[in-house]
């Protein structure tokens, strides 16, 4: 994973929101699916952005496809992107 995928992948709309559906937990691609006015390939190119810039990981059961969102790769853009702060009051 680098920040180019990760910034490409933030770059969507469509992801963004997927992204923001995936804060109350794990969804299945027709979960996620019902919710857009788009094709179930539609949908599946954006969840494997996502998936190639590690922002979701997928879990299988049964025959289904669980998404939901890695933490630690928000942690760590939120890491990097807090070097951009303002200046500490110490001198």
């Amino acid at each position: 994973m680098g920040f180019q995928e990760t910034f490409k992948a933030l770059a969507d709309p469509v992801r963004r929101e997927i992204l923001i559906m995936l804060r109350e937990g794990q969804m299945s691609a027709g979960e996620i699916g019902s919710r857009f006015d788009m094709t179930g390939a539609t949908i599946s190119y954006h969840l494997s952005q996502l998936k190639k810039a590690g922002l979701i990981t997928e879990n299988r059961k049964k025959n289904f496809i669980y998404y939901e969102l890695n933490a630690s790769v928000f942690e760590e853009v939120m890491l990097w992107l807090s070097q951009f702060g303002g200046k500490s009051d110490e001198t």
